[in-house]
C-alpha cells in the first residue's frame, strides 16, 4: 500500500511546465509529435520524458559513473514509495506511476539499460541489441501505452518495437558521434562480417562502404520494427493515434535523410528532419492514423518479454478517460514549426 494518499498530487503547474520545456529543448521530434497527444495524456508525457532524461543526462555528466545510478536507483525508488526528490520530474514521475499502475520493473530496467551504457558494454549479436533496446527505448515505449490507458499485451509488444525501432535508428545515427566517445553500439559480428575490425575503426572511424553497409541493414531491421508497431498504433484510443504515428514517421524519416541525403555516412554528418518535412509528416499522421489496420497477432521480440510479463503480474487497471477521438491541433503545430526554422536557420 502506498504511503501517500492516491487523491493528493506531488507535481504542481510550475513542475509541469518544467517537464514540458525539457522536452522542447532535448527533442524537437518528439516535442512536435507530442503536441498532437490528448490533454490527458500530453502532461504525464512530459513528465516521462523530463525523468528520463534527466536519467541520461545525469549518467552522461559524469562520465558514465556508477554513483550516479545508484542515485538515480534512490530517486526512482522515491517516486515509488511517495517521498519524490524535489525536483520537476522527480514530482511527476511519482504521480505517473501510481496513476497508472506502471510496475516498478519497467522503469528499473530503463536504469539497466543505462547501467550497461556506463560499462561500455558492446554487442556481439542483434539479439543482444535487442535485449539493450528494449532497455532503453521499449520501456518508454511500454509505460507511454500504459499512460493511454491500454494494457493489453498485443499492444505492449507493439510499442516495445516501436521503441526498439527508434533506438537503432539512433544508433545508425549517431555512429560517428559514439565512436569518437569511445562508445560502439553496432552488432560486432556484422562489422566482422564485412571486415571491420571493431577496434581498428573505433581508432579511426571512417564511412568506409563497408562500414555503411551495416549502417543500411540496421536500418532494414528499424524499418521491419516500424511496419510491426503500427499495428499496435491501430489499437491505442483513437485521440493518441496521431501523435504516436507522428512519431513514429519523424524518426523514421531520419533514416531515409540518413540513406538518401548522407548516403549512409554517419560518421561526418549527423542526420535530422527539417522543420517544414516534419510538419508534413505530422500532418499526414493526423490523417492517416484513424485508418490504420491492427492485422493479425505478431509475436513479441524475445527482448520485450520480460516488460510484457512484468504488466500482465501488475494488472491494475486506472481509470481510463472518455476517449473523444482525434482533434489535431494544427495551428499550434504550425506555430512551433515556424519556431524550429527560424532557430535551425540563425541557431537561435
Amino acid at each position: 500500500m502506498h504511503p501517500f494518499s492516491p487523491d493528493v498530487a506531488f507535481a504542481a503547474r510550475d513542475d509541469h511546465a518544467a517537464c514540458r520545456e525539457a522536452i522542447r529543448q532535448g527533442s524537437r521530434s518528439f516535442f512536435a509529435a507530442s503536441l498532437i497527444l490528448p490533454s490527458r495524456v500530453r502532461a504525464p508525457a512530459y513528465g516521462l520524458y523530463a525523468f528520463c532524461r534527466l536519467s541520461d543526462d545525469a549518467v552522461d555528466v559524469e562520465g558514465g559513473s556508477f554513483s550516479a545510478l545508484e542515485r538515480l536507483r534512490e530517486r526512482l525508488a522515491g517516486a515509488y514509495e511517495g517521498r519524490p526528490n524535489p525536483v520537476a520530474a522527480d514530482r511527476a514521475m511519482a504521480d505517473l506511476v501510481r496513476r497508472y499502475a506502471i510496475p516498478r520493473a519497467v522503469p528499473e530496467a530503463l536504469l539497466d539499460g543505462l547501467a550497461w551504457d556506463a560499462e561500455g558494454r558492446r554487442y556481439e549479436t542483434l539479439d543482444e541489441l535487442f535485449d539493450y533496446a528494449a532497455r532503453v527505448a521499449g520501456t518508454v515505449g511500454v509505460m507511454m501505452t500504459l499512460m493511454m490507458g491500454v494494457r493489453e499485451p498485443q499492444t505492449l509488444a507493439r510499442a516495445c518495437d516501436l521503441g526498439i525501432a527508434m533506438q537503432l535508428t539512433n544508433i545508425a545515427r549517431d555512429v560517428g558521434e559514439d565512436a569518437r566517445a569511445g562508445r560502439l553500439y553496432l552488432p560486432l559480428c556484422w562489422l566482422r562480417e564485412v571486415g571491420v575490425d571493431p577496434e581498428e575503426f573505433l581508432a579511426r572511424p571512417g564511412a568506409t562502404p563497408a562500414l555503411k553497409g551495416v549502417v543500411a541493414r540496421l536500418l532494414r531491421e528499424a524499418d521491419v520494427l516500424y511496419t510491426r508497431a503500427r499495428r499496435g498504433i491501430a489499437q491505442l484510443p483513437l485521440s493518441c493515434r496521431p501523435a504516436i504515428l507522428a512519431a513514429a514517421l519523424l524518426y523514421a524519416e531520419i533514416g531515409r535523410e540518413l540513406t538518401w541525403r548522407y548516403a549512409l555516412d554517419s560518421i561526418t554528418h549527423r542526420a535530422r528532419v527539417g522543420g517544414a518535412r516534419k510538419l508534413a509528416l505530422v500532418a499526414r499522421a493526423s490523417i492517416a492514423s484513424p485508418w490504420l489496420s491492427g492485422g493479425a497477432p505478431l509475436p513479441p521480440i524475445d527482448a520485450a518479454m520480460f516488460l510484457i510479463e512484468a504488466v500482465a503480474r501488475h494488472p491494475v487497471r486506472p481509470l481510463r478517460e472518455a476517449d473523444n477521438g482525434a482533434v489535431p491541433q494544427f495551428l499550434r503545430v504550425l506555430e512551433m514549426f515556424e519556431r524550429l526554422e527560424r532557430a535551425e536557420r540563425y541557431g537561435d
